[in-house]
């Protein structure tokens, strides 16, 4: 099954994908209007021909939804009206400190780190997703 792992944010959206059980990162989408970040998600879909969608949801350190959730749960409503594939949410927090140590540890330079980050937090949200299903 393939599945595509989405880190939103508010200028870039990170892309991860998965066939199997190892989620790797794909892509970096600068954000623009709406319906074009759709768009461009729908051809990734298409793509991949990706059976499901797990975006990340930022909760606040105590677990609870804040603002910024709030955002990400929006964009995953308009998302679900531009395909029919399922979408799941699973808990992101930390995923970005994560991401940022393995491109550290991998031998990134701090421009190589910033334009690859959100890409690797999608991986790692992904690879949450997938360990959790196991």
């Amino acid at each position: 099954m393939a599945i595509i792992g989405l880190d939103v944010g508010d200028k870039h959206i990170g892309v991860a994908m998965a066939i199997g059980t190892l989620a790797v990162p794909v892509a970096v989408i600068e954000r623009t209007e709406e319906e074009e970040d759709m768009e461009r998600i729908a051809a990734l879909t298409r793509d991949y021909e990706t059976e499901l969608i797990v975006i990340g949801l930022p909760r606040s350190m105590d677990g609870s939804i804040g603002a910024q959730a709030e955002l990400v749960l929006d964009f995953a409503k308009s998302l679900s009206n531009h395909t029919d594939i399922p979408i799941d949410m699973c808990d992101e927090r930390l995923t970005t400190v994560t991401a940022d140590r393995l491109l550290r540890e991998s031998g990134a330079k701090r421009k190589q780190r910033k334009a690859n980050i959100d890409a690797m937090a999608a991986a790692v949200i992904l690879q949450a997703y997938i360990d959790g299903m196991e």
